[in-house]
């Protein structure tokens, strides 16, 4: 029955989807084709995610998307969205660190940090710092599509000269109307009680769907959101982090480690020849001698033949027991499998998971797979190649007893190797251009089952899995768009009904005074 209902969902979903895109080419394409940036249009009638996100947003009511995505549509074209790059950025902005992405709160959502005694209100700069947070907003949306952001406000040390509400309405609008779906939480941390009334007047600005998602922190409340790992000394956390610039510190990703010890990775090609390890605690445990670790060299003529038979066997003993994937990511140089997570668990048959590489391109393929936790994973092989129509499988697994988390993320880069032959990874890392690099990220999902372990409580029939949430969060905004609907339709009979009756007591007067009229006239002059 349920299987039932979700698949009529799904056609539901999927009709409301081509519903959109017919009216929105009749009703605003038709009109003027300069309105909006042809790349927005293009990606609106072939990526089915974008039209359900704007589609989630406004409750299922086409009319609504539709006026939605008109909005959205112009203000990118405005902005430049799509063009928005570091160079077109003043400079100034990203060093001053007032806007920035860094850290995931308890949920595995991504923080997008607002410092907020770093702004300083100025009619002159409103249109770049404008633009300065699409930059962030647009980066983060082709990094990890789909992924909703956590927004804190840092008040901390900040006043009136601070707040500039044309700003602030400016960055609510961004996720009210703009990026649909991409607000999971916004918390103002350490608000100054003279704010009050300016943050009055920001919660009327939003809309019901996202009044909800405000909260309210003092430095003593905000770990119940944000773990101490991602949280500043001065909120009370341990996390390290420094803002700097350049680079842009939004890249966790850091090499892992191989089960046979480090990988050898193009940084390392950076330091000095002969340097040791830049982790003490990785060169202690893995480099227990002092035998150098050579750069890694494939030769596809040669090492392929040889080492076939080998890897073969190899491979079956290391995918043993590791969780295989169900969905396909489609890549320009290489298919990815799975599409968006690795799934891990507790149980000793939930500590590993297969990703499978599909190189769809005609020449070799160089990959290497990162991630934010390198402490926590081993991954085999984490660097190497893979040949035209070959596959590859990498087996990620959770090293002694270390937890997955949500907030742990996975980078796949992959390029193009036009010279096939003996060539090192590392100086072919180090040497290829970034325009030529393919990257795809993964998530992880930590599975249900892992949490009945510690609390046996959670054994009951109301606790349900992520297909459940996802079929109730589905079912409920049916709900909610049906009775927006009945809804609409009640103000239309009441519009009717008030008619009626203004036409009624008309009717009604004129009467009265047809009598009158008449009774005047029969009297005897």
């Amino acid at each position: 029955m349920a299987e039932i209902e979700h698949h009529e969902g799904a056609q539901d979903l999927e009709k409301k989807i081509e519903e959109t895109r017919q009216r929105f080419k009749n009703e605003f394409l038709q009109d003027s084709t300069d309105k909006y940036d042809s790349r927005d249009v293009e990606r609106l009638l072939q990526d089915d995610a974008v039209v359900e996100g704007y589609l989630t947003w406004r409750i299922y009511v086409v009319d609504d998307a539709l006026k939605m995505i008109d909005e959205s549509f112009q203000w990118r074209k405005e902005f430049g969205v799509n063009d928005l790059s570091e160079s077109t950025i003043p400079r100034w902005m990203f060093e001053t660190g007032a806007v920035f992405l860094h850290g995931y709160d308890k949920e595995g959502n991504k923080l997008f940090w607002f410092k907020v005694k770093l702004h300083v209100k100025d009619a002159k700069t409103i249109l770049d710092k404008k633009k300065y947070v699409a930059f962030w907003l647009e980066r983060y949306a082709k990094k990890e599509p789909g992924m909703p952001l956590t927004v804190v406000f840092d008040m901390s040390e900040s006043g009136l000269s601070n707040i500039d509400m044309e700003f602030v309405k400016y960055i609510i609008n961004c996720f009210k109307v703009y990026y649909p779906k991409f607000l999971s939480k916004m918390i103002i941390v350490d608000m100054p009680w003279i704010m009050n009334a300016a943050w009055k007047i920001v919660k009327s600005w939003l809309g019901p769907e996202a009044i909800s998602k405000l909260k309210f922190a003092t430095k003593s409340e905000i770990p119940t959101f944000i773990g101490l790992e991602y949280l500043p000394p001065h909120m009370g956390g341990t996390d390290p982090f420094r803002y700097s610039y350049p680079p842009l510190p939004d890249d966790d990703f850091q090499t892992p480690i191989c089960d046979n010890g480090p990988i050898v990775s193009e940084d390392e090609t950076e330091s000095k020849e002969g340097e040791p390890e830049g982790k003490d605690g990785l060169e202690s445990s893995f480099n227990s001698t002092e035998v150098a670790v050579k750069p890694k060299k494939v030769n596809f003529l040669e090492d392929s033949l040889r080492a076939e038979d080998n890897d073969k066997t190899d491979t079956n003993a290391r995918i043993k027991g590791a969780r295989k994937p169900l969905t396909t990511f489609k890549g320009l140089l290489l298919d990815v499998s799975p599409s968006e997570e690795l799934s891990f668990g507790s149980g000793e048959t939930e500590k590993k998971s297969l990703i499978i590489l599909s190189n769809v391109t005609k020449n070799q393929v160089a990959f290497k797979v990162r991630t934010t936790a390198p402490e926590k994973y081993r991954v085999k092989p984490s660097s190497s190649s893979c040949e035209p129509g070959a596959s590859v499988d990498i087996v990620v697994s959770l090293h002694g007893g270390s937890q997955a988390s949500p907030q742990d993320r996975f980078l796949v880069m992959a390029a193009e190797m036009e010279n096939v032959g003996s060539q090192e990874l590392p100086q072919f890392w180090k040497e290829v251009p970034k325009t030529k690099i393919m990257e795809h990220r993964l998530r992880c999902h930590v599975l249900e089952g892992s949490k009945h372990t510690v609390s046996p409580l959670r054994d009951s029939p109301v606790e349900m899995g992520s297909n459940g949430q996802q079929e109730l969060s589905t079912a409920l905004m049916r709900v909610m768009a049906c009775n927006s609907r009945l809804e609409q339709k009640l103000n239309s009979c009441l519009w009717v009904q008030k008619v009626l009756v203004g036409l009624v007591l008309i009717l009604v007067v004129l009467n009265v005074m047809c009598l009158f009229l008449l009774g005047t006239s029969q009297q005897p002059s």
